[in-house]
């Protein structure tokens, strides 16, 4: 049975903190070259899943457009982080 759009939201926003590094330091995600610009996207991502933890603690509930779109994000997020070398 597949999960309700609440639920799926919080597995997606889960799935996309633990394979991303939010954790690292300024001083790791701007060694070396950069393509594009990790720090910034990083920051973007981390905005999008705080307004999407918000929305579903008011009770608030995402339209699956929102979830793919969200998906959608993360997933163009980790490959610049791949081309970074920082996952």
């Amino acid at each position: 049975m597949k999960p309700d759009v609440d639920t799926a939201m919080s597995l997606l926003i889960t799935e996309i903190e633990e394979a991303l590094p939010f954790g690292l330091s300024e001083a790791q995600i701007c060694a070396g070259k950069c393509i594009g610009c990790p720090k910034k996207l990083l920051e973007y991502l981390s905005g999008e899943i705080t307004y999407w933890q918000c929305e579903l603690a008011n009770g608030e509930p995402p339209l699956l457009g929102d979830i793919s779109r969200l998906a959608h994000i993360s997933k163009k997020v980790y490959r610049s982080l791949e081309r970074n070398a920082l996952v």
